[in-house]
């Protein structure tokens, strides 16, 4: 991991009492006492100092597709990543690209894909900003950012210092990292560099898009096949975000499929009592289940709504604010289905959105 100083200045414009329902998908919590967009690397280094001459906490935002915000909102500062640019450079038969931390996921994988670049085609139609994805280990249809991610650039808040991360230095494993198992505001995504593959073939490791190909007749698909086939599966269980969409301010997956030890998955099956639940043997020995058959086993339908909260009318996993939810709502709906998951099943289910603090 290396690093090197920062030492230019801005003037940094902050902004007082911003509401942040409108920046976030569930559409739910209060304002920002203070808030600043962070259009360049120097802005957020200024942001995080002025919070911390004042003694405030700060938050990082970015799509607002993976958190919850309280609805006494935010007393510290929250600092928007805006950074944008995508640089590409093609060398000893691939592509390496440099992409600003503040770009959109999916008009990079578009654009990606539009180049007949492999490796990202099955991450269509996720929401949010590049910056997020190391965090999460992002990952869908048998694809993980981790599989092409070289290095990313990150802010030392702590030092003062931009540091790069290797592959390994990230501590990536399923919907996780080093960042997400590390201290809250301790590093911020600058940029991100990945490796593609010009003209690669496509991913086709899992059974939903083999099954949606295999109906449409492509035997040989390219990767703009693999991408339409992806966000048709997406739409189908909305999850791509669209205006017109009764599930549409949701989080997506509101929890991670649980990863269980030969022992707890023994606790599961007496349990839940059906050979038939779903299981995928993991490499290290574990046995990953799946959250949605869990929850609707625990007797949460799709479509089932509490009040102004609900589950998804298409996908079990994704908690839906109704007009009039309060975030408070939204916790207390989650906190239920794991209470009542873990009571019938055996296993406590995992949140994947960051329940963000006032403080």
């Amino acid at each position: 991991m290396a690093g090197t100083p920062t030492t230019d200045r801005t003037r940094l414009e902050v902004l007082e009492q911003v509401p942040l329902a409108p920046r976030c998908t569930l559409g739910v919590g209060g304002a920002a006492r203070y808030f600043v967009a962070a259009t360049d690397e120097t802005t957020v280094l200024d942001a995080v100092d002025w919070a911390r001459r004042r003694h405030l906490g700060f938050r990082l935002l970015g799509g607002g597709s993976n958190v919850v915000i309280p609805d006494e909102g935010i007393e510290g500062i929250v600092i928007k990543i805006d950074l944008r640019g995508v640089s590409a450079r093609e060398h000893e038969g691939a592509v390496t690209l440099n992409v600003a931390a503040g770009e959109p996921w999916d008009d990079f994988v578009r654009l990606t894909v539009a180049r007949g670049w492999a490796g990202l085609e099955c991450l269509s139609g996720i929401p949010g900003l590049v910056g997020a994805t190391p965090i999460q280990n992002v990952g869908a249809y048998g694809q993980e950012v981790s599989e092409t991610i070289v290095a990313v650039r990150a802010l030392d808040t702590r030092a003062r210092r931009v540091v790069t991360f290797s592959n390994r230095d990230c501590g990536f494993a399923y919907r996780d990292s080093a960042f997400k198992r590390g201290e809250p505001g301790a590093y911020v995504v600058l940029s991100v560099e990945f490796r593609l593959v010009p003209f690669g073939a496509p991913a086709i490791r899992y059974a939903d898009v083999e099954k949606h190909l295999a109906l449409r007749g492509d035997v040989s698909p390219s990767l703009e096949d693999v991408r339409e086939t992806v966000l048709e599966i997406r739409r189908a269980k909305s999850m791509v975000l669209d205006a017109d969409d009764e599930n549409r301010r949701s989080c997506g997956s509101f929890f991670l499929n649980p990863i269980v030890t030969t022992k707890e998955l023994e606790r599961v099956e007496a349990a839940v009592r059906d050979p038939g639940m779903p299981r995928w043997s993991q490499p290290d020995g574990r046995v990953k289940l799946s959250a949605a058959w869990l929850i609707e086993r625990a007797g949460f339908k799709r479509g089932h709504r509490e009040g102004r909260v609900g589950l998804s009318t298409r996908h079990a996993l994704a908690i839906v604010a109704h007009d009039g939810a309060r975030a408070a709502d939204v916790v207390a709906f989650a906190r239920r289905l794991q209470a009542t998951v873990e009571e019938g099943c055996g296993v406590r289910l995992a949140t994947e959105p960051v329940l963000w603090e006032r403080g």
